[in-house]
């Protein structure tokens, strides 16, 4: 006839802290049906359901730690998937949603981006419109068929995106687990007429990037057997959306960084093609007669380019290659020489110092330090190479101005070079002109000769920076000033090629005077137009020598260059060579110089003082004397005034004695 309840005893099942994990109940006694059950039963019971909460938690703490390692597992297969592509989004998101699908059980899975082209915030773009670029649509039914595997765009949806739950997800970056769909009002039913699919769960949430920003929306449609998609379902996918995200990102950056280097590689290109010198100009300099050392004095250490024109510093410059034996050694085309040369004239900007004469003059004094100081007898022709291309180009794009006001006005230059700005910009430039077709006068030489030529002009231009001249020259003076001297070991030769580029960069400091003197005019000339920048641009005070104000301590100031840099370095190299003593003899002649017009100028200040004092003495005597007078004027006025007041009273007494 059915079931009767009579008495029922009831007891929660607890954890070991005591939370309550669930309920038992024992229903009617078997022995005694019409009797409760008495406190020996629920004694019993209690008893029996401790050790069952015991049990329950052991198993629930199980099947968590099963669910987490799978979900680890998952996520490291994830991981590795996406560090593995980088190179294209929609393979790297085709293999997230397949093994998204494999693990959750889904028909259908879905990534929609969001198009970054429109450059607008999702959250104001109006629902309902096509904010989605790409959408790429994976069924469990597509694991049987190949193609899957080779898509390498995202295919056309076969069915309409979810304006309304995918725009909402998109705009508040919220995650929607919907278990009927065509009971949400956000639901459009129209997306599954025709198609011959029923939408029923989804569970839908937005892809951000590590800024936090939307990027795009995924979302899983129905599970395999029929349930809704419950809360670990929610923190796989979750975490499955925070890969994507990195992974879909870092592509994207990936991406854009290619397409960057394309862009800059075009940009390098136009900037070589701009930035060689035209072939016709080329065949002009080669058909030139190239005039003797002698005939331009490049052998004398007193040499000065002031009368010579620019085809004359060209035509020069071939002079010194073509006697250093250098075209014929390393196979160099004589055209591609003239034309890479001229190219390397172009790339100097029209500034007042650091210009194409002033690297020719250090080119001349480096040619004349390998021929007549006899340092030919101790480099190698690789070497010569490498300093004689480095003297030519070691200041190519010079902008006038130095590092420090690379680095105070924040230049690009500067972002790109933390230390020797400038000069690994110079560097850089002299590759791109080497590296330039038409210009590579380096193409015939040997792969191991030409990375030993280019590790040489590196360190050569870089050793131009005076901070570097500083660093290292301590270790060669002690180098020169040991009597175990020798120049085999690689690191020595290195330290002495990097001080024969300073002691030719300097070079004008062993000038006759007269040319001194004008190179000296032009060198201040530029460090006061930076000077002049650093006032009103930067709005501070340059340094003395930049100083225009200053330019009257111009003599002090070389005096001070010459003891500090110019000297030791003429005094170390004449150590290793007695033919370069003229470097040093011109150094020591034109300090001389400027000691000699530092103290005229100085006995001229003091002169100039002497007399504006005596002029003020003068002055003050004289208006002493003026003052003196005008006191003397005033009191003898003031008798005058006196004596008329007691005149006109004795003239009313007498008046009135006679009226009276």
């Amino acid at each position: 006839m059915g079931y009767r309840t009579h008495s029922i005893l009831s007891t929660p099942i607890k954890d070991c802290e005591g939370v309550v994990i669930g309920v038992a109940q024992a229903i009617n006694r078997t022995n005694c049906k019409d009797e409760p059950f008495n406190l020996h039963d629920e004694k019993i019971f209690s008893n029996y359901m401790a050790f069952c909460g015991i049990g329950l938690k052991n198993a629930q703490l199980y099947e968590k730690s099963l669910l987490e390692n799978r979900r680890n597992q998952v996520l490291l297969d994830l991981a590795r998937v996406i560090f593995e592509e980088q190179n294209n989004v929609a393979n790297l998101i085709y293999k997230i949603m397949m093994h998204t699908q494999s693990l959750l059980q889904c028909q259908r899975c879905q990534v929609m981006l969001i198009d970054d082209l429109c450059k607008k915030n999702i959250k104001h773009c109006p629902l309902g419109m096509g904010i989605f670029s790409q959408v790429f649509d994976l069924e469990n039914t597509d694991f049987d068929n190949s193609d899957t595997f080779n898509r390498e765009w995202p295919a056309e949806p076969r069915f309409p995106i979810h304006i309304g739950i995918s725009g909402y997800v998109a705009a508040t970056g919220k995650i929607l687990n919907i278990a009927n769909a065509y009971e949400d009002k956000r639901f459009d039913p129209t997306v599954d007429i025709d198609l011959n699919f029923k939408t029923k769960a989804i569970l839908c949430m937005p892809i951000k990037n590590a800024q936090g920003k939307v990027i795009g929306v995924t979302q899983l449609i129905n599970k395999l057997d029929g349930s809704i998609f419950n809360k670990n379902d929610e923190n796989l996918f979750e975490a499955f959306a925070i890969f994507c995200g990195l992974g879909i990102n870092n592509t994207q950056t990936y991406e854009t960084l290619m397409k960057a280097m394309a862009k800059q590689r075009i940009s390098l290109e136009c900037l070589s093609y701009h930035a060689s010198a035209p072939a016709d100009e080329a065949r002009r300099l080669k058909t030139m007669v190239i005039p003797s050392t002698y005939s331009y004095n490049l052998l004398d250490f007193s040499f000065s380019d002031f009368g010579l024109d620019d085809d004359d510093t060209l035509k020069a410059s071939i002079r010194m290659f073509i006697d250093l034996n250098l075209l014929e050694r390393f196979r160099i085309n004589y055209e591609t020489f003239c034309r890479w040369l001229l190219s390397v004239k172009k790339n100097y900007r029209d500034v007042t110092y650091h210009n194409w004469r002033h690297a020719f003059n250090v080119a001349q004094t480096m040619f004349c330090m390998f021929k007549s100081g006899q340092m030919d007898n101790v480099l190698t022709e690789t070497e010569k190479l490498a300093l004689i291309i480095a003297c030519l180009c070691h200041d190519l794009d010079h902008r006038g101005t130095n590092n420090q006001f690379q680095i105070k006005t924040s230049s690009p230059l500067a972002d790109l070079y933390s230390t020797s700005t400038l000069e690994h910009h110079h560097f850089d430039q002299c590759i791109m002109i080497l590296s330039t077709k038409g210009n590579d006068i380096l193409c015939n030489i040997r792969q191991d000769e030409y990375e030993e030529v280019i590790q040489m002009l590196e360190n050569a231009i870089l050793a131009t920076d005076l901070a570097l001249y500083f660093k290292f020259r301590g270790e060669f003076f002690n180098l020169v000033r040991s009597s175990e001297t020798n120049w085999n070991r690689e690191r020595d030769r290195d330290l002495l090629r990097s001080m024969m580029m300073t002691a030719s960069d300097v070079s004008a400091i062993t000038k006759p005077w007269e040319v001194q003197l004008k190179v000296a005019d032009l060198i201040a000339s530029e460090f006061f137009e930076q000077g002049d920048l650093e006032k009103t641009q930067l709005n501070i005070k340059p340094a003395e020598m930049m100083d225009r104000d200053k330019k009257d301590r111009l003599p002090d100031m070389q005096v001070g260059f010459i003891d500090s840099i110019c000297l030791p370095v003429y005094q170390a190299i004449a150590e290793i060579s007695p033919r370069l003593e003229p470097l040093l003899e011109g150094c020591k002649k034109n300090r001389q110089n400027w000691q000699y017009v530092s103290q005229h100028n100085s006995k001229h200040v003091v002169d100039e003082n002497k007399r504006e004092n005596e002029s003020k003495d003068d002055s003050i005597h004289e208006n002493e004397g003026n003052i003196e007078e005008e006191i003397n004027n005033e009191n003898e006025n003031e008798n005058l005034q006196l004596m008329d007041i007691e005149s006109s009273e004795e003239a009313e007494n007498t008046d009135s004695v006679t009226v009276s």
